[in-house]
Parts: structure tokens; C-alpha cells; sequence
């Protein structure tokens, strides 16, 4: 196994297009627990992190540009307040030290049905910034994944950054593991509230061959919320509607039987998240009208 070690975003360009198959590490949360069980012996590897524009981000008007390699941690601690679902999502990610090295990047090449990152950039609607020596691309999230640890990306191409809406309303994350930290999804829910555009994005991870949105149960809640007024009225969600959202959720999952959960626990607990979640987020809406109506 070669090492490669470029200098600059352009070296590990011109080397990816000279060694397709190299496989980049950055924080190597991943990459280093495959090649250890001896579960994958890539012909390259492609080390960047002596580049340090990948673990930078900027916050525009209306998105945040991350880095492939900003760390979890910042993301905790910087932008809570831009990307709230990911900063939840960042925070059940393994262990503290793990938290320090891993990034998006690293979830989005694997793209494995359990990364943790997954359920929230698909409800805020992300965006995959990818780039080879043939130039630059924007890949939505929707069309990213592309089948059980398989991605959008061409053999030359790597992952630079992440283009994520800054939040326009609440967001909230939920993950059932076989224990508190140190973990892999059993499953996992994100959903988001857009008051912008009257609309909700949900993303469940571990719960099918790749990580998917609810998109049915999105339609559902999208009419119901808007037919009843209650984007208006900040009402209180009935439980009606929250219970079907949670079997349409439930229904969006194809999960399989594995050591960590069964097919049926799966769509059962991802209905719960589903509709807690749901719960948490309205209440925060609905908890934001009140104080601006108070401040008037």
C-alpha cells in the first residue's frame, strides 16, 4: 500500500486523476477501522491533511461552505447557531477524540447507511461540492447516494466542501444505538422546519440500503400543515396528524436484520423519532412566534 501525501488541494487533485482507485484520509475515523479488520487493503492512500483549506468554513448570507475535514467539534461549538440538526447530529458521534479528527468529508465518501452526518444534510438540503482536475460540481444531496457505501462522486473526483443552507427555522436530530456513546446507529431520524418555503425535510440513516428522506410523509405533513393553518396560527400539531407522519415515516424504511437491530425494531423506533421529533421542532416554532408576538 502507497502513501501519498500531497502539499496542496491541486497536488491531491492531479493525484487522485493519476490514481483513480486512492482512497483519501483525512481524519481516518473510517478508512483506519476497515484497513485494521482487514476489511479493505486499497492500493493508495491519499493523505489530506496537510491541507488546510479542507478543515476551514465560511458562513455566506444564506448557506455555510464546510470544509470536507472541519471536525465535528467546531462544528459544536462554531455553528450551532447556522446548522443546528448537524451540531445535534455532530454530538452523538463516537467519543470526544473521534469528534476531533472526523469531518462530513469522511461520512460522505463512505457513505455508509449509519454515518451519522447523513440524516441531517439531507433534511437542510445540502449540497456535495466535488471537484477533479476537469473542474468544479455541485451534487444535491438527494442524488449523492447511490447505493450501500456507493456515492455520485467520479473515480477522480474528491469531496472539498459542503454547501448547507443556514437554518431557517428548528431542527432536531435523533439516533437509537445499542448504547449512551461509542456507537453505530441502530437508526437514526433528522427532520427540519422550513417556514421560509412552508415546508418540512426529514433524512433516516441506518434504516435502509442507503440514507433516504421520508418523502410521503413529508408530502402529508407539508399539506396538513398548510391546509390547517398552522404555520399561521403556531397551533398545537394534532395527534392525528403527528401519528400519521410517523407511520408514513416508518413506512419510507427498507432496513434489514443485524447484530445492533432488527428490521421491525427499526421502522418502529424510526416512527417514535419521527414523531418526537416532530414534537421538539413545532414546539420551538411555536415557542419563536410567542416571543416575537410578546416583543411587538
Amino acid at each position: 500500500m502507497d502513501f501519498l501525501r500531497p502539499a496542496s488541494w491541486e497536488e491531491a487533485l492531479a493525484a487522485k486523476a493519476e490514481h483513480p482507485t486512492a482512497v483519501p484520509i483525512a481524519g481516518g475515523t473510517d478508512v483506519m477501522v476497515e484497513i485494521n479488520f482487514d476489511h479493505r487493503r486499497p492500493e493508495y492512500l491519499l493523505d489530506l491533511n496537510r491541507i488546510d483549506e479542507l478543515t476551514e468554513w465560511e458562513v455566506g448570507q444564506e448557506s455555510v461552505r464546510l470544509g470536507a475535514s472541519v471536525p465535528y467539534s467546531a462544528i459544536m461549538e462554531h455553528l450551532r447557531t447556522e446548522l443546528p440538526g448537524l451540531a445535534l447530529a455532530s454530538h452523538t458521534v463516537a467519543s470526544p477524540q473521534i469528534r476531533n479528527r472526523g469531518g462530513v468529508g469522511g461520512n460522505l465518501g463512505t457513505a455508509s447507511p449509519a454515518g451519522d452526518a447523513h440524516p441531517a444534510l439531507l433534511a437542510s438540503g445540502a449540497e456535495v461540492e466535488a471537484e477533479s482536475v476537469r473542474g468544479t460540481r455541485l451534487i444535491p444531496i438527494d442524488a449523492f447516494y447511490t447505493g450501500v457505501k456507493r456515492n455520485a462522486l467520479e473515480p477522480d473526483e474528491l469531496i472539498r466542501a459542503v454547501h448547507i443552507k443556514k437554518a431557517d427555522g428548528p431542527q432536531q436530530y435523533s439516533k437509537v444505538g445499542t448504547r449512551n456513546a461509542m456507537v453505530i446507529a441502530v437508526c437514526a431520524f433528522g427532520l427540519a422546519l422550513h417556514p421560509e418555503t412552508r415546508t418540512v425535510r426529514t433524512g433516516i440513516g441506518s434504516a435502509a440500503p442507503t440514507p433516504v428522506r421520508a418523502k410521503e410523509a413529508e408530502a402529508f405533513l407539508n399539506a396538513a400543515l398548510e391546509e390547517g393553518g398552522f404555520w399561521e396560527s403556531g397551533k398545537i400539531i394534532t395527534p392525528a396528524i403527528a401519528k400519521q407522519f410517523a407511520a408514513l415515516a416508518s413506512g419510507a424504511c427498507n432496513p434489514i436484520d443485524d447484530v445492533r437491530g432488527t428490521a421491525k425494531y427499526r421502522r418502529h423506533a424510526v416512527g417514535i423519532m419521527a414523531r418526537r421529533t416532530l414534537g421538539w421542532t413545532w414546539e420551538q416554532y411555536r415557542g419563536a412566534g410567542r416571543t416575537l408576538e410578546g416583543a411587538a
